[in-house]
């Protein structure tokens, strides 16, 4: 009997699914509190890892073949995982507005957050967990699914030493946040999955998402996260949710487990650092690593309270944007499969892998197409003292306008091509450029955004040029041709360190010019009506509006986002 076991165990085409399925489903049904099936894909060969439905969890049988464990205590960790997902995981959010590489970092940070959630309720499915992980990659391996892989193993493993900064990184960040803000705040662990995708878009860290599978054997194919749109083209794209397959196990009634309520603590949260130049017009020179730009999550105070949330009780009416018209210009569509014309970029980079012994890109052509039409635009708010202290109609201060403005053109852009993320800043000197991540591209706009929005405060003064390069690089890594930022400020740029009143200008009509450069348009909208001067200074002749009366701000900032999104 035993040596039948093992060779059931070492063969994956034996029945040994088949003799796990009913104690798999009194699990599932026990961890899940509501009857749940647990069955064997038939997937074919997209069937990589285990895919998670609503109702239903199916097991994957290549899983098994990458694993060296029991099928019985691998596919006990799939089960618990899966579980974990339908418990405490958002599904189903629209993945258009991330790229391949940000999504799957978004998904590993996720299966770690809500693991460790699970492991909250149940204490020894942690140990479940990291007993499949996969094994550590060699020394001088940095791959994509390599860094994958020590990452979950360095959230999953306190004991897990890694001599790689992006690694520790990753650590650090997912360990603060959970501190800071709690497991519950999903949200939150996706801003520092952004920043994660980012850095590894800058050390040029290469992701093939047609080829692309996660490291951990036990973990599912994140299909069940993700709506991928019908009608997308993207050769990129990830692989979307794969369609029923057919089941061969009965779902069993489950016991009775209580919901347990994250609690989340009320602490800013640090994500990143970041050195920023800053030009100064006297002179006629850049200032290298002048100022410290701190990229925050804001704590989450007593604004987030029904009676206090300036988001949940609108004094404006919801905006509805004009239909946005574009040119449409025909293009070069660079790095395809085929094409007409040789892409020299991709040519040198090809070149460049051939000498370093690397897989080379094989994607090397170009062809005429027609540009997207979707665009991004980063609404940036001034967040200083004065916000606090302006007395404006409607009984709130420009502060709650400009948050309920932003909140309002966000849900004006749920059901178009466009997104809107929503950012804001204020400066305590050179040192200490406050940047908050309120609310990013195609987040949904659910209570957690509410809080975050509602939550940040109005302090300190206006350092706009430093904010204006931190705004400039997020724009930079989205994806498309129509890119703008969108500034709502209520008084020229100051700060306590600077007395020379040109300074600030100078610095920030540099910035400007920077992203002008970098394909960025920007347009600011002042609630001030002395603004006349140094926004034309800063911003140009034509891309400016000015407020005189703070309750047009929602008005004015719909008509600000239709003009960018025009191109």
């Amino acid at each position: 009997m035993k040596d039948d076991l093992s060779a059931h165990l070492v063969n994956p085409d034996a029945d040994v699914i088949d003799g796990l399925l009913p104690s798999l489903s009194w699990l599932s049904s026990g961890l899940f509190g509501k009857p749940l099936v647990v069955a064997e894909s038939t997937g074919g060969p997209r069937a990589r890892r285990t895919i998670i439905t609503r109702e239903q969890v199916l097991l994957s049988r290549q899983a098994l073949e990458d694993s060296v464990a029991p099928a019985s205590a691998l596919y006990r960790a799939t089960v618990a995982h899966a579980v974990a997902h339908l418990l405490y995981s958002s599904l189903q959010q629209p993945a258009r507005v991330l790229k391949p590489m940000s999504q799957a970092v978004v998904s590993a940070v996720e299966d770690a957050r809500v693991e460790r959630l699970l492991a909250r309720r149940y204490p020894g499915v942690s140990d479940w967990f990291l007993e499949h992980l996969a094994p550590v990659p060699e020394a001088g391996n940095f791959s994509f699914e390599a860094l994958m892989a020590r990452m979950d193993r360095a959230i999953a493993d306190p004991g897990y030493a890694d001599d790689n900064h992006w690694v520790n990184k990753a650590r650090r960040l997912f360990e603060e946040t959970q501190s800071h803000r709690g497991l519950g705040d999903a949200a939150a662990f996706r801003a520092v999955a952004s920043i994660l995708a980012n850095d590894l878009g800058q050390m040029r860290v290469r992701f093939d998402p047609q080829h692309h599978v996660v490291p951990a054997p036990y973990r599912d194919d994140h299909s069940i996260l993700w709506q991928h749109d019908e009608d997308a083209q993207d050769e990129q794209q990830s692989i979307a949710a794969p369609r029923s397959a057919p089941m061969r196990a009965a779902a069993l009634p489950p016991p009775h487990v209580d919901s347990a309520q994250e609690v989340r603590p009320q602490a800013e949260v640090e994500l990143s650092r970041t050195l920023h130049a800053e030009w100064h017009h006297r002179l006629g020179l850049w200032r290298r690593d002048w100022c410290t730009v701190v990229e925050k999550l804001p704590a989450l105070a007593a604004a987030k309270l029904k009676h206090t949330n300036p988001l949940l009780h609108h004094t404006f009416s919801p905006v509805s944007l004009h239909r946005v018209r574009r040119i449409s210009r025909r293009q070069r569509l660079r790095r395809q499969w085929e094409g007409e014309d040789i892409d020299l970029n991709a040519a040198i980079e090809v070149l460049m892998d051939l000498r370093l012994d690397l897989q080379p890109e094989p994607r090397l052509f170009m062809r005429p197409g027609r540009e997207t039409g979707a665009s991004r635009i980063l609404v940036l708010l001034d967040l200083s003292e004065s916000t606090n202290d302006l007395s404006v109609a409607h009984g709130a201060s420009l502060l709650d306008i400009e948050k309920q403005a932003a909140f309002l053109l966000a849900e004006a852009t749920l059901h178009t091509h466009d997104s809107v993320a929503v950012h804001g800043f204020n400066s305590n000197t050179r040192a200490e450029v406050s940047y908050y991540r309120l609310l990013e591209w195609g987040e949904p706009l659910d209570d957690a955004a509410r809080d975050r929005l509602a939550s940040v405060p109005g302090r300190h003064s206006t350092r706009l040029g430093a904010a204006l390069r931190q705004a400039t690089s997020h724009l930079m890594a989205q994806p498309g041709r129509h890119r703008g930022l969108l500034v709502v400020t209520d008084g020229a740029p100051s700060d306590v360190d600077v007395f020379d009143p040109d300074y600030l200008v100078e610095d920030a009509r540099m910035a400007v010019q920077q992203a002008n450069r970098a394909g960025i348009r920007t347009f600011c909208l002042a609630v001030d009506p002395a603004a006349d001067r140094y926004v034309r200074q800063i911003f140009g002749w034509r891309d400016h509006g000015i407020a005189a009366d703070a309750s047009h701000l929602p008005v004015q900032l719909q008509r600000a986002f239709v003009r960018l999104a025009a191109g």
